[in-house]
Protein backbone atom coordinates (compact mmCIF):
# COMPACT_ATOMS: atom_id res chain seq x y z
CA UNK A 1 0.00 0.00 0.00
CA UNK A 2 1.28 3.23 -1.03
CA UNK A 3 1.48 5.98 1.64
CA UNK A 4 0.40 9.13 1.78
CA UNK A 5 4.11 10.68 2.24
CA UNK A 6 4.94 7.99 -0.85
CA UNK A 7 1.98 9.88 -2.50
CA UNK A 8 3.21 12.91 -2.31
CA UNK A 9 6.84 12.53 -3.16
CA UNK A 10 5.80 10.69 -6.51
CA UNK A 11 3.89 13.74 -7.32
CA UNK A 12 6.74 16.10 -6.19
CA UNK A 13 9.08 14.22 -8.44
CA UNK A 14 6.60 14.24 -11.38
CA UNK A 15 6.19 17.55 -11.21
CA UNK A 16 8.72 19.39 -12.95
CA UNK A 17 8.14 17.19 -16.21
CA UNK A 18 4.51 17.90 -16.02
CA UNK A 19 4.75 21.47 -15.93
CA UNK A 20 7.41 21.42 -18.41
CA UNK A 21 5.52 19.64 -20.73
CA UNK A 22 2.62 22.04 -20.19
CA UNK A 23 4.82 25.18 -20.53
CA UNK A 24 5.88 23.76 -24.53
CA UNK A 25 2.49 23.01 -25.30
CA UNK A 26 1.33 26.54 -24.58
CA UNK A 27 3.80 27.64 -26.32
CA UNK A 28 3.60 25.49 -28.99
CA UNK A 29 -0.31 26.23 -29.11
CA UNK A 30 0.00 30.08 -28.92
CA UNK A 31 2.59 30.54 -31.37
CA UNK A 32 0.70 28.01 -34.15
CA UNK A 33 -2.34 29.74 -33.67
CA UNK A 34 0.00 33.76 -34.12
CA UNK A 35 1.39 31.90 -37.33
CA UNK A 36 -2.35 31.00 -38.69
CA UNK A 37 -2.95 34.62 -38.30
CA UNK A 38 0.22 35.82 -40.36
CA UNK A 39 -0.67 33.19 -42.95
CA UNK A 40 2.75 32.08 -44.39
CA UNK A 41 5.84 31.89 -43.88
CA UNK A 42 8.66 32.82 -46.92
CA UNK A 43 11.86 30.57 -46.83
CA UNK A 44 14.87 31.01 -49.21
CA UNK A 45 17.19 27.90 -50.58
CA UNK A 46 18.43 26.58 -53.44
CA UNK A 47 16.58 26.24 -56.74
CA UNK A 48 15.39 21.83 -56.17
CA UNK A 49 12.40 21.21 -57.76
CA UNK A 50 11.80 18.68 -56.05
CA UNK A 51 11.87 20.63 -52.37
CA UNK A 52 10.07 24.06 -54.19
CA UNK A 53 7.62 21.82 -54.98
CA UNK A 54 7.04 19.48 -51.78
CA UNK A 55 8.08 21.54 -48.83
CA UNK A 56 5.22 23.62 -49.39
CA UNK A 57 2.19 21.48 -50.21
CA UNK A 58 3.35 19.20 -46.87
CA UNK A 59 3.74 21.58 -44.55
CA UNK A 60 0.72 23.77 -45.59
CA UNK A 61 -1.05 20.38 -45.12
CA UNK A 62 0.40 20.09 -42.09
CA UNK A 63 -0.41 23.28 -40.26
CA UNK A 64 -2.65 25.16 -42.78
CA UNK A 65 0.04 27.45 -43.03
CA UNK A 66 1.18 29.08 -46.89
CA UNK A 67 4.90 28.19 -47.16
CA UNK A 68 6.31 30.75 -49.65
CA UNK A 69 9.62 29.07 -51.72
CA UNK A 70 12.39 31.43 -52.88
CA UNK A 71 14.38 29.34 -54.82
CA UNK A 72 18.25 30.42 -56.18
CA UNK A 73 21.63 29.86 -56.28
CA UNK A 74 23.40 30.86 -52.93
CA UNK A 75 25.35 33.77 -53.69
CA UNK A 76 22.21 35.46 -55.52
CA UNK A 77 20.25 34.49 -52.94
CA UNK A 78 22.91 36.18 -50.51
CA UNK A 79 22.99 39.20 -52.66
CA UNK A 80 19.28 39.33 -52.80
CA UNK A 81 18.86 39.74 -49.06
CA UNK A 82 21.44 42.27 -48.56
CA UNK A 83 20.27 44.60 -51.01
CA UNK A 84 16.83 44.24 -49.98
CA UNK A 85 17.88 44.91 -46.28
CA UNK A 86 19.30 48.43 -47.49
CA UNK A 87 16.11 49.44 -48.84
CA UNK A 88 14.77 49.00 -45.48
CA UNK A 89 12.79 45.39 -47.03
CA UNK A 90 12.43 42.55 -45.06
CA UNK A 91 10.67 39.73 -46.71
CA UNK A 92 12.25 36.44 -45.39
CA UNK A 93 11.59 34.22 -42.37
CA UNK A 94 14.11 31.22 -42.88
CA UNK A 95 17.13 30.41 -45.19
CA UNK A 96 18.84 26.96 -46.75
CA UNK A 97 22.22 27.41 -47.51
CA UNK A 98 25.83 26.19 -47.12
CA UNK A 99 28.21 27.09 -44.80
CA UNK A 100 30.04 29.90 -46.82
CA UNK A 101 26.83 32.00 -47.57
CA UNK A 102 25.60 31.39 -44.20
CA UNK A 103 28.39 31.86 -42.50
CA UNK A 104 30.74 33.76 -43.90
CA UNK A 105 27.69 36.02 -45.23
CA UNK A 106 24.67 36.46 -43.18
CA UNK A 107 26.02 35.67 -39.89
CA UNK A 108 28.67 37.84 -40.19
CA UNK A 109 26.87 40.80 -41.28
CA UNK A 110 24.16 40.31 -38.55
CA UNK A 111 21.33 38.82 -40.76
CA UNK A 112 20.46 35.87 -38.56
CA UNK A 113 18.74 35.91 -35.28
CA UNK A 114 19.59 33.04 -32.48
CA UNK A 115 17.93 29.52 -33.85
CA UNK A 116 18.50 27.50 -30.83
CA UNK A 117 15.48 29.40 -28.52
CA UNK A 118 13.22 28.62 -31.50
CA UNK A 119 13.28 25.25 -31.02
CA UNK A 120 10.63 24.03 -28.57
CA UNK A 121 9.42 20.24 -29.75
CA UNK A 122 10.59 17.89 -27.36
CA UNK A 123 11.70 15.25 -30.49
CA UNK A 124 14.09 18.34 -31.96
CA UNK A 125 15.77 19.33 -28.14
CA UNK A 126 16.16 15.32 -27.45
CA UNK A 127 19.64 14.96 -28.00
CA UNK A 128 19.86 11.32 -28.49
CA UNK A 129 17.71 12.26 -31.61
CA UNK A 130 20.83 13.92 -33.31
CA UNK A 131 23.87 11.77 -34.53
CA UNK A 132 26.01 14.75 -32.26
CA UNK A 133 24.56 14.11 -29.37
CA UNK A 134 23.19 17.04 -29.17
CA UNK A 135 21.26 19.65 -31.78
CA UNK A 136 24.10 19.99 -34.37
CA UNK A 137 25.18 23.85 -34.34
CA UNK A 138 27.47 24.82 -36.66
CA UNK A 139 29.02 28.10 -35.47
CA UNK A 140 30.58 29.23 -32.58
CA UNK A 141 28.06 30.12 -30.30
CA UNK A 142 26.03 26.77 -31.07
CA UNK A 143 22.71 28.32 -31.76
CA UNK A 144 22.65 30.70 -35.07
CA UNK A 145 23.22 27.77 -37.82
CA UNK A 146 21.87 24.33 -37.78
CA UNK A 147 22.87 21.62 -39.63
CA UNK A 148 20.74 19.52 -41.21
CA UNK A 149 22.63 17.41 -44.11
CA UNK A 150 25.59 15.01 -42.82
CA UNK A 151 27.00 13.05 -46.18
CA UNK A 152 30.64 11.56 -47.90
CA UNK A 153 31.73 13.88 -50.30
CA UNK A 154 35.32 12.25 -51.38
CA UNK A 155 36.22 8.58 -50.57
CA UNK A 156 39.40 8.46 -50.82
CA UNK A 157 41.70 8.85 -54.17
CA UNK A 158 40.53 7.80 -57.54
CA UNK A 159 42.47 5.40 -59.72
CA UNK A 160 42.52 3.68 -63.41
CA UNK A 161 43.10 0.12 -62.52
CA UNK A 162 44.33 -0.69 -66.00
CA UNK A 163 47.56 1.44 -65.05
CA UNK A 164 47.52 1.12 -60.99
CA UNK A 165 46.90 -1.15 -58.67
CA UNK A 166 44.92 0.33 -55.68
CA UNK A 167 46.36 -1.81 -53.33
CA UNK A 168 49.93 0.20 -53.58
CA UNK A 169 48.12 2.48 -51.81
CA UNK A 170 48.25 2.17 -47.82
CA UNK A 171 48.84 5.56 -46.96
CA UNK A 172 48.21 9.03 -48.70
CA UNK A 173 51.92 9.42 -48.80
CA UNK A 174 52.47 7.44 -51.54
CA UNK A 175 51.34 9.77 -53.84
CA UNK A 176 54.83 11.00 -53.38
CA UNK A 177 56.69 8.26 -55.27
CA UNK A 178 58.63 9.45 -57.99
CA UNK A 179 57.01 6.96 -60.11
CA UNK A 180 53.91 8.80 -59.90
CA UNK A 181 55.41 11.76 -61.20
CA UNK A 182 53.27 13.43 -64.04
CA UNK A 183 50.42 10.56 -63.68
CA UNK A 184 48.14 12.56 -61.09
CA UNK A 185 45.36 15.22 -61.63
CA UNK A 186 44.32 17.35 -59.14
CA UNK A 187 41.35 19.99 -58.50
CA UNK A 188 42.93 23.71 -58.79
CA UNK A 189 43.90 24.38 -55.51
CA UNK A 190 43.66 27.90 -55.46
CA UNK A 191 40.32 28.35 -56.17
CA UNK A 192 37.52 27.81 -54.09
CA UNK A 193 35.67 24.44 -53.34
CA UNK A 194 36.88 21.11 -54.00
CA UNK A 195 40.92 21.50 -54.67
CA UNK A 196 41.03 24.41 -51.92
CA UNK A 197 39.80 21.97 -49.48
CA UNK A 198 41.75 19.16 -50.65
CA UNK A 199 45.09 21.14 -50.33
CA UNK A 200 43.97 22.88 -46.98
CA UNK A 201 43.43 19.60 -45.53
CA UNK A 202 46.69 17.90 -46.93
CA UNK A 203 48.27 20.98 -45.37
CA UNK A 204 46.91 20.73 -41.94
CA UNK A 205 47.25 17.21 -41.40
CA UNK A 206 51.02 15.99 -43.42
CA UNK A 207 52.31 19.73 -43.29
CA UNK A 208 54.03 21.99 -46.23
CA UNK A 209 56.84 20.23 -47.00
CA UNK A 210 54.16 16.91 -48.14
CA UNK A 211 51.98 19.67 -50.15
CA UNK A 212 55.13 21.08 -52.07
CA UNK A 213 56.13 18.17 -52.98
CA UNK A 214 52.43 16.23 -53.81
CA UNK A 215 51.63 19.79 -55.93
CA UNK A 216 54.49 21.00 -57.28
CA UNK A 217 57.51 18.09 -57.64
CA UNK A 218 55.06 15.72 -58.89
CA UNK A 219 53.89 17.90 -61.59
CA UNK A 220 50.33 17.13 -61.18
CA UNK A 221 47.66 18.17 -64.21
CA UNK A 222 45.41 21.23 -62.73
CA UNK A 223 42.43 21.58 -63.50
CA UNK A 224 38.78 23.40 -62.87
CA UNK A 225 36.91 21.23 -64.53
CA UNK A 226 35.79 17.96 -62.61
CA UNK A 227 34.79 16.65 -66.06
CA UNK A 228 37.79 17.08 -67.09
CA UNK A 229 39.05 15.42 -64.29
CA UNK A 230 36.89 12.47 -64.65
CA UNK A 231 38.06 11.71 -68.73
CA UNK A 232 41.32 11.77 -67.81
CA UNK A 233 40.93 8.97 -65.10
CA UNK A 234 38.79 7.06 -66.90
CA UNK A 235 41.05 7.40 -70.19
CA UNK A 236 43.99 6.93 -68.18
CA UNK A 237 45.36 9.98 -68.84
CA UNK A 238 46.33 10.70 -65.79
CA UNK A 239 45.60 7.40 -64.03
CA UNK A 240 45.60 8.55 -60.23
CA UNK A 241 42.91 11.47 -59.49
CA UNK A 242 42.38 13.70 -56.05
CA UNK A 243 39.42 16.30 -57.54
CA UNK A 244 36.54 13.75 -58.88
CA UNK A 245 33.96 13.35 -57.66
CA UNK A 246 32.86 9.75 -56.33
CA UNK A 247 29.27 9.47 -58.18
CA UNK A 248 30.89 9.94 -61.39
CA UNK A 249 33.46 7.15 -60.52
CA UNK A 250 30.40 5.18 -59.28
CA UNK A 251 29.28 6.04 -62.73
CA UNK A 252 32.06 5.32 -65.35
CA UNK A 253 32.46 1.55 -63.36
CA UNK A 254 28.95 1.25 -63.82
CA UNK A 255 29.74 1.95 -67.62
CA UNK A 256 32.61 -0.47 -67.34
CA UNK A 257 35.29 1.49 -67.08
CA UNK A 258 38.60 0.63 -65.46
CA UNK A 259 38.08 3.15 -62.38
CA UNK A 260 38.22 2.17 -58.70
CA UNK A 261 37.96 4.38 -55.70
CA UNK A 262 40.91 3.49 -53.14
CA UNK A 263 40.70 5.07 -49.00
CA UNK A 264 43.52 5.04 -47.58
CA UNK A 265 43.58 4.93 -43.29
CA UNK A 266 45.93 8.20 -43.15
CA UNK A 267 43.11 10.25 -45.31
CA UNK A 268 39.27 9.00 -44.21
CA UNK A 269 36.50 10.34 -46.76
CA UNK A 270 35.87 13.60 -45.91
CA UNK A 271 32.13 15.38 -45.30
CA UNK A 272 30.13 17.75 -45.91
CA UNK A 273 26.16 19.43 -45.44
CA UNK A 274 26.35 20.70 -48.73
CA UNK A 275 23.38 23.38 -48.67
CA UNK A 276 21.32 21.70 -45.79
CA UNK A 277 22.33 24.63 -43.13
CA UNK A 278 19.15 26.72 -41.50
CA UNK A 279 19.46 29.70 -40.38
CA UNK A 280 16.49 32.40 -39.18
CA UNK A 281 16.40 35.53 -40.39
CA UNK A 282 15.88 38.76 -37.92
CA UNK A 283 13.33 41.08 -38.25
CA UNK A 284 11.62 38.03 -39.48
CA UNK A 285 8.09 39.58 -41.35
CA UNK A 286 6.01 36.00 -40.44
CA UNK A 287 8.12 35.51 -36.99
CA UNK A 288 5.07 32.84 -35.29
CA UNK A 289 5.30 31.00 -38.42
CA UNK A 290 8.90 30.78 -38.70
CA UNK A 291 8.67 29.34 -35.11
CA UNK A 292 6.71 26.60 -36.51
CA UNK A 293 8.67 26.13 -40.10
CA UNK A 294 11.95 25.65 -38.30
CA UNK A 295 10.71 23.11 -35.55
CA UNK A 296 8.93 21.06 -38.25
CA UNK A 297 11.82 21.42 -40.42
CA UNK A 298 14.43 19.80 -37.54
CA UNK A 299 11.78 16.96 -36.75
CA UNK A 300 11.52 13.81 -37.86
CA UNK A 301 8.88 14.17 -40.34
CA UNK A 302 9.78 17.66 -41.94
CA UNK A 303 13.62 16.79 -42.01
CA UNK A 304 12.92 12.99 -43.42
CA UNK A 305 10.88 14.67 -46.53
CA UNK A 306 13.56 17.53 -46.93
CA UNK A 307 16.60 14.70 -47.49
CA UNK A 308 15.02 12.43 -49.33
CA UNK A 309 13.76 15.21 -51.92
CA UNK A 310 17.69 16.12 -52.45
CA UNK A 311 18.99 12.10 -51.84
CA UNK A 312 20.78 13.50 -48.99
CA UNK A 313 21.83 11.47 -45.77
CA UNK A 314 21.05 13.58 -42.76
CA UNK A 315 21.57 14.69 -38.88
CA UNK A 316 19.15 12.79 -36.84
CA UNK A 317 19.20 9.40 -35.56
CA UNK A 318 15.66 8.66 -36.29
CA UNK A 319 15.49 8.55 -39.84
CA UNK A 320 15.49 5.56 -42.15
CA UNK A 321 18.29 6.73 -44.91
CA UNK A 322 17.95 3.69 -47.44
CA UNK A 323 16.90 6.28 -49.80
CA UNK A 324 20.35 7.76 -50.39
CA UNK A 325 23.34 6.75 -51.96
CA UNK A 326 24.95 4.23 -50.05
CA UNK A 327 28.53 5.48 -49.95
CA UNK A 328 27.86 9.07 -48.98
CA UNK A 329 26.40 7.89 -45.60
CA UNK A 330 28.67 8.21 -42.99
CA UNK A 331 29.35 4.79 -40.92
CA UNK A 332 30.08 4.67 -36.85
CA UNK A 333 33.83 4.53 -35.74
CA UNK A 334 35.31 6.39 -38.85
CA UNK A 335 37.31 9.89 -38.04
CA UNK A 336 36.15 11.68 -40.97
CA UNK A 337 37.12 15.09 -41.70
CA UNK A 338 35.19 17.34 -41.84
CA UNK A 339 34.84 20.05 -44.47
CA UNK A 340 32.46 22.17 -42.79
CA UNK A 341 34.51 22.18 -39.40
CA UNK A 342 33.94 26.13 -38.58
CA UNK A 343 37.67 26.63 -37.33
CA UNK A 344 38.51 24.66 -40.75
CA UNK A 345 36.50 26.84 -43.15
CA UNK A 346 37.21 30.40 -41.62
CA UNK A 347 40.47 30.07 -40.13
CA UNK A 348 42.82 27.63 -41.87
CA UNK A 349 40.89 27.33 -45.39
CA UNK A 350 41.61 31.23 -46.58
CA UNK A 351 45.54 30.92 -45.10
CA UNK A 352 46.29 27.58 -46.84
CA UNK A 353 44.38 28.89 -50.18
CA UNK A 354 46.36 32.19 -49.97
CA UNK A 355 49.99 29.83 -49.44
CA UNK A 356 49.09 27.62 -52.45
CA UNK A 357 48.88 30.46 -54.36
CA UNK A 358 52.40 31.94 -53.27
CA UNK A 359 53.69 27.74 -53.85
CA UNK A 360 52.32 27.26 -57.38
CA UNK A 361 53.05 30.93 -58.03
CA UNK A 362 49.83 31.16 -60.26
Amino acid sequence: MITLFQLLLMLTLAAPAWAQEEAWKKDWNQTLAAAKKEGKVVVMGSADPVVRKELPARFQARYGIALEYLGGRGADNSQKLRMERQAGTYLVDAVFAGLTNLGAELYVEKMLDPLKPLLILPEVVDPSKWKKGKIWFMDPEEKYILRLYSYITAAGLYVNTQQVKPEEFKSIKELLNPKWRGKIAVYDPTVSGTGSMDAARYYTEFGEDFVRKLYVDQKPAISRNKRQLADWLGRGVYPISLGVETEAVITMKEQGLPVEVRAVPDAPSTLSAGNGLLGAMNRAPHPNAAKIFVNWIASKEGLELLAKARNKPQTRTDIDESYALAWEIPQPGINYFDTYNWEFQFKVLPKVTEKMTEILKR
